[in-house]
């Protein structure tokens, strides 16, 4: 079949928001864009400092610009990724949907669920590609078709868990970076620094996986750090779709892990389990019978998961392919709202505006029950 994009036959124009000099962030989101050729990278405000920007942009070789509106118009842009401080997502977001731009925002969407659903609302007829890039991996896109194929039975629980230890220790009272001075501020970095950070993480992993959304929750949040005034851990009691139960554990000050996300999904007859260590392979076991590790590369992987590999089995791939996967899926998407060209159906399968409104309304759910003194509330 005729891709979307080798109908368009051209290469995207994309322009860059943040990211600049000495973000982390920035160059995966760049190299992510071009690993698979959809896009030219051709303008950017890669920060709010005019120097920092100009200086970026020369070393990338593309337009600099200090103002976000004024790259709108005067750019012929068919996308822009937005890789900002949260508290600056919407009005950017925002000012690209209503230029007729197509949007990749990197996660949270917001920091409220208002500005969540205002930005669903303008996304209508548009492309919006919300990064939660471990959706991006080939074993998480196995995991979801096997799922969705019965393959464990039906659902009755699932785990996850995504730890840190990047603040187990008082950064507050060192020398702060302006990434740190910017997540330290609830203003800035939203009303649950953990929640932001990677709470929606693993709360969309749970439910792309599953298929199933959330509707209750029972949450224990906070600071585990002596004197910090930011949430850096939480612990839930979740309950899905269909009376499916299950916990989740966000925490960035938990001391000598290592970016550590562990999922197990079980059914009535057996259950998937994946880590973002090991994250080539998937770990099948069925009740009655031998456990099974699969592995990115197997020749029988289901469509969703063999559309998205890159190298033969044994070579691993990691988080900068699991974010090109999105932007690979986005730019079809977008050659076909060009072209009006039919999109590939499984290049359609990534996470949007409307994912990122549901993290929002988790986190809000989340502070209801904590000022609940840890109760059941409805999401």
């Amino acid at each position: 079949m005729t891709t979307a994009f080798a109908a368009l036959g051209r290469k995207l124009r994309l322009g860059v928001i943040g990211g600049g000099p000495g973000s982390f962030i920035g160059p995966v989101h760049r190299a992510a864009a071009l690993l698979d050729r959809r896009y030219e990278i051709v303008a950017g405000v890669l920060s709010s400092n005019p120097e920092r920007c100009r200086e970026g942009a020369a070393e990338l070789g593309i337009t600099p610009y200090t103002d976000v509106r004024t790259m709108l118009a005067a750019e012929r842009l068919d996308a822009v990724a937005i890789m900002t401080p949260n508290d600056r997502h919407y009005d950017e977001c925002m000012a690209a949907l209503q230029a007729g731009v197509h949007v990749i925002c990197d996660k949270p969407l917001t920091n409220t669920r208002a500005e969540a659903a205002a930005i669903v609302a303008a996304a209508e007829g548009k492309v919006f590609c919300l990064t939660h890039a471990y959706t991006g991996y080939p074993m998480i896109r196995q995991a979801r078709a096997m799922v969705a194929a019965g393959v464990i039975g039906a659902l009755r629980a699932v785990q996850v868990e995504y730890l840190q230890a990047g603040m187990s220790t008082p950064v507050e009272q060192g020398v702060l970076t302006d990434k740190l001075r910017w997540k330290l501020n609830a203003g800035r970095s939203g009303p649950s620094l953990v929640l932001g950070d990677i709470g929606t993480h693993v709360h969309h992993l749970v439910c792309y996986v599953t298929g199933r959304p959330l509707v209750r929750l029972a949450a224990d949040l906070g600071a585990i750090v002596p004197g910090r005034e930011v949430d850096d851990y939480g612990a839930f009691l979740l309950r899905l779709k269909g009376g499916i139960r299950g916990t989740l554990t966000a925490s960035q000050a938990l001391a000598g892990t290592e970016n550590d996300i562990h999922l197990k999904v079980y059914g009535e007859l057996g259950h998937i389990a994946w880590s973002h260590r090991s994250n080539n392979h998937l770990e099948l076991a069925l009740n009655g019978r031998p456990a099974q590790r699969l592995a990115r590369g197997d020749a029988d992987l289901l469509p969703p998961a063999a559309r998205v590999l890159r190298v033969s089995r044994g070579h691993p791939e990691g988080l900068t392919e699991a974010f090109a996967n999105l932007y690979r899926d986005a730019a079809e998407a977008i050659a076909a709202r060009i072209t009006g060209h039919a999109a590939d159906p499984l290049a359609l399968d990534f996470p949007t505006a409307e994912d990122g409104e549901a993290g929002l309304a988790f986190v809000e759910a989340a502070l209801a029950s904590r000022r609940a003194g840890g109760n059941w509330v409805d999401v």
